[in-house]
Order: structure tokens, then sequence, then C-alpha cells
């Protein structure tokens, strides 16, 4: 009887509450038997919401996966929204490596659909635009709408940043037209969770779109089992 590999989330971030959170949100998305495994990175902010940050993230997520045994597990979710160093570990790692932003742009897309993305960091929208042209989605894309609201001291607040975040998503439907819009933020995926609740378009949760996709990918590599 094969058993079945875990999937493996890095969170290149290095706050180790957020990456438990997020195990648990893609571990729910996983059929009976397929687990997930997290690991933080050693260095680095403990929230990535710049530029500098999401650079030192990238170098920081590579270093982690290299201390790894990475044909342990059946593919690699890169946990944060900017994918810091996704290209560079998908031509390293021994098995398939999806990253979170890649994933839920796909799913917000799927079909021909216009999607916005939604999220905290300001300082990070010129990234993200660049990634949704990276991935092929310009065309599709309706607009990044941002909260209100410092980051830092909103991921304090749950209940203000879900808040936040819904009036942000109102926006992304009425004013980019977005058929779907996306959660844009690894530690913003409990507050994903719940919004997915309160509007009729598709809210994208990214996280549990990455283990979703990771986990076909794995299937499609024959790397799913031992």
């Amino acid at each position: 009887m094969t058993a079945t590999l875990p999937l493996l989330l890095i969170n290149p971030n290095t706050n180790g509450a957020t990456t438990r959170r997020m195990v648990a949100i893609a571990g729910s998305a996983m059929p009976d038997g397929q687990t997930v495994e997290g690991a933080t990175a050693r260095w680095g902010a403990p929230l990535i919401d710049d530029d500098a940050k999401l650079a030192a993230s990238a170098d920081a997520a590579l270093e982690l996966a290299a201390s790894m045994e990475l044909s342990r597990y059946s593919g690699v979710i890169v946990a944060a929204f900017g994918d810091p160093g996704l290209e560079a570990l998908k031509a390293a790692s021994p098995v398939p490596v999806t990253g979170i932003a890649e994933a839920g742009m796909i799913e917000a897309a799927a079909g021909g659909r216009r999607f916005s993305i939604v999220t905290t960091t300001p300082q990070l929208a010129k990234a993200i635009h660049c990634k949704v042209v990276d991935y092929g989605f310009g065309d599709l894309f309706a607009g990044l709408q941002l909260t209100e609201g410092e980051p830092a001291e909103l991921m304090r607040d749950p209940e203000q940043l879900e808040a936040r975040l819904a009036l942000a998503c109102e926006t992304a439907v009425s004013d980019d037209g977005a058929e779907a819009v996306v959660i844009g933020g690894g530690p913003l995926a409990v507050a994903a969770a719940s919004l997915s609740r309160l509007f009729t378009v598709p809210i994208v949760e990214p996280v549990p779109a990455a283990a979703r996709l990771a986990l076909t990918r794995a299937a499609m590599a024959g790397v799913d089992s031992q």
C-alpha cells in the first residue's frame, strides 16, 4: 500500500502563528489522507509589506527550502502573495512548486473571468501588478483595491481587517466590474475564508487555491505517493 506524501507550505515571513493558520486552511482544502506540513522562514520580516521585505523573503524562502529534503514532499507551496523566490525554487526543486498568487490568479481567471485583487499592502502594489502581467493575466485584470489603514495595525485587529477587506471587495465588484476577487495575502487567509460567504462573485482564497493546484501538479508529475 502506498502512502501519500505531504505537501510542504513554506511561509517566507517569520511569523510562526501565521504559518500554522495557513497550514490549517490549506489542510481543510485537502482530500482525506492528504496532509500539509509547514515551515517558517528563519530570518526576515514578520509581515511582508514593502519591496525590500519582499526581496529579503525570497532569499529566506530559498535558504529554507535548500535546508530541507524536498523529495519527502509531493509539492511545495510558497505562501506569500508576492510569490517570493518562486521561479528560482521551481528551477531547483525536485517536486512541483506553486505560489499562492499564481494559484489565486489562475483560479480567479477561470473561464475568462475578469478579476480584481484586494490587499492591505500599498507599497507592494507595483510588485503585485508585475506578477499579474508575468503570469499572463494582464487582459483579465480589473484592478487592485487597497484597504484603508496601516497593514500591521489591521493584522492585529481581525474584526477590523475583515471589515476593511469587505469594503475593498465591494469596491472591486462595483467599480472595477470584477467577476472574481482574489484576497492578496497569505496572512489574510483567515479573513478570506469569512469573506467568501458574503459575496455572490467568487472570493478566491489563495492558500487553499494553491493547495489544490499543488496537489494537481503533484499528481501530474507522478510524485503524489511513495
